[in-house]
C-alpha cells in the first residue's frame, strides 16, 4: 500500500467533508435548525448611545429567553445589531443591508425618530415589521404603514402630559422652551408649548440648538434675560444634560423639565448636582416598581454587568412582541417558516401581549393602546430619578 498516495486523498475527503458540513451549517443553521434573526437598530455610538445600547441589550436578553421555545419548533432564534449612529443616513443603509437579508423576519428599532422615520420607508418597502421600543413622533405612525409599530407613547400625549404638570402642578406661569431641531426634539416641545399656552401660560422664548453643540451660553443668556419660572427642554441627554449644568451656572435655579430623551444615567454623569430639581416626561415606566421588574433587572445586570436604563425593558418587550408574532406565524403555517408577510400580520395583530413594563395591544396604526406617560424628579444627583406620576391615555 503506497502512503504517499492515500495520505493526500484522506486529506481531500477531509477537505469536502468541511466545506460540505460549513455550508449546511450556512443555510440551516445549528444542527440542522433553520434560522431567524431578529434584526435591531439603534446607535451604539455617538451622543445617545447609552440609550441605544439598552435597547440592544434588552432584545438580546429577550432573544436569549426564547431560544429553547424555538429550537424546540426547529429554529434558531438571532439578533443581528447594527449601528445607526443616530443617524438617518445611516438607519437607511443599515435597513436596506437588514432588508437585503431573507433571515431578518422583523427588527426592534428606533431610539431617534428622525432615524426611524426615513428607515421605515424601506422597511414597508420590503415587509419587514418594526417594532419601536422608543420614537415617539407622531408622523412614526400616522403615515399609516403596515410595517411600523411601537409600544411606547406618542408625542401628542407625552408633551401634554408634561404641560399640564408643568403648569397645574409646578404652577409654571414664564416658561422658555429649548428643543434640538431634530424630529423628536422639536416635535415634543410643539406639543408642549401649544398645551401649555392651551393652559394660559406665557411662552416667553422658543429657541433652537444643534445636535453635537457644547456651549449654550447665548440661548440661556437670552433665558436669564425672559426671567422664566421653568425651563422646558426638547431633546437628549447629550445636550439636555449640558443646558441643565449651564443653566444652574447662570443663575437659573428655577425647575428645568425635558421629555424621555433626558431618562438616562448619562443625564446626572454630565449635568452632576445640577440636575437636582430637573423633571421629566417618559414613555418608559419604572421596572423597580413590580416584582416582574425587579426580576428583569437582576437578570439584565447579571447578563451584562449593567444596571438598566429607562429603555432596556422596552428594548425586551419590543422584542417579546416581535417573538411572540414570529411563534404566532409559524403555528398559523402548520410550522414551518413563515413569510415576511404573515410575520408583518401577525404582528399587527398582537393583542394584550403582557410585558416587563408595558401591556401591549396595537391599534390600525401601530400604536399602543396601553402606552402610559411618566413624570419624574431627580431630588438627587443619582439614576434613576423619582417616579412622581403615572398618567393613562
Amino acid at each position: 500500500m503506497n502512503l504517499k498516495k492515500i495520505i493526500p486523498l484522506v486529506a481531500v475527503v477531509v477537505l469536502l467533508l468541511g466545506v460540505i458540513s460549513g455550508c449546511a451549517s450556512k443555510s440551516g443553521g445549528s444542527k440542522g435548525k433553520q434560522v431567524i434573526e431578529i434584526g435591531s437598530q439603534s446607535p451604539l455610538s455617538g451622543g445617545s448611545a447609552t440609550l441605544g445600547d439598552a435597547i440592544r441589550l434588552g432584545a438580546e436578553l429577550a432573544i436569549d429567553d426564547q431560544k429553547a421555545a424555538f429550537a424546540k419548533k426547529g429554529f434558531e432564534i438571532k439578533l443581528k445589531d447594527m449601528d445607526d449612529q443616530g443617524d438617518p443616513k445611516k438607519g437607511v443603509a443599515n435597513a436596506q443591508i437588514l432588508a437585503a437579508d431573507k433571515n431578518v423576519l422583523a427588527l426592534v428599532g428606533h431610539l431617534n425618530s428622525g432615524v426611524a422615520i426615513p428607515s421605515s420607508e424601506v422597511y414597508e418597502k420590503n415587509n419587514l415589521a418594526m417594532v419601536s421600543p422608543a420614537t415617539t413622533a407622531t408622523v412614526v405612525t400616522d403615515r399609516g404603514l403596515k410595517s411600523v409599530n411601537r409600544i411606547c407613547a406618542r408625542d401628542d400625549f407625552q408633551g401634554p402630559a408634561g404641560a399640564n404638570f408643568a403648569v397645574k402642578t409646578l404652577k409654571a406661569k414664564k416658561i422658555f422652551i429649548i428643543q434640538d431641531k431634530t424630529a423628536y426634539g422639536s416635535g415634543l416641545a410643539e406639543q408642549f408649548r401649544d398645551q401649555a399656552k392651551k393652559l394660559g401660560a406665557d411662552i416667553v422664548g422658543y429657541e433652537g440648538i444643534t445636535v453635537g453643540e457644547k456651549d449654550f451660553s447665548g440661548v440661556l443668556s437670552q433665558a436669564v434675560t425672559k426671567k422664566p419660572d421653568l425651563i422646558y427642554f426638547g431633546g437628549v441627554y447629550a445636550e439636555g444634560g449640558l443646558i441643565i449644568k449651564q443653566a444652574r451656572q447662570k443663575g437659573l435655579n428655577m425647575p428645568i423639565m425635558g421629555g424621555d430623551g433626558l431618562d438616562s444615567s448619562s443625564t446626572v454623569q454630565i449635568a452632576g448636582d445640577a440636575v437636582k430639581g430637573v423633571y421629566l416626561t417618559s414613555v418608559a415606566g419604572d421596572v423597580s416598581k413590580t416584582e416582574k421588574g425587579q426580576a428583569f433587572a437582576k437578570k439584565y445586570k447579571e447578563k451584562f454587568g449593567k444596571n438598566v436604563e429607562s429603555y432596556s425593558a422596552y428594548g425586551y418587550d419590543s422584542a417579546g412582541v416581535i417573538l411572540k408574532g414570529i411563534m404566532n406565524a409559524i403555528n398559523a403555517n402548520d410550522g414551518k417558516k413563515p413569510t415576511r408577510e404573515q410575520v408583518e400580520k401577525a404582528i399587527r395583530g398582537i393583542k394584550n401581549y403582557d410585558g416587563v413594563t408595558t401591556k401591549v395591544s396595537f391599534n390600525d396604526k401601530g400604536d399602543n393602546t396601553y402606552a402610559k406617560v411618566y413624570i419624574y424628579k431627580f431630588d438627587q444627583a443619582k439614576y434613576p430619578p423619582a417616579q412622581e406620576a403615572e398618567i393613562s391615555q
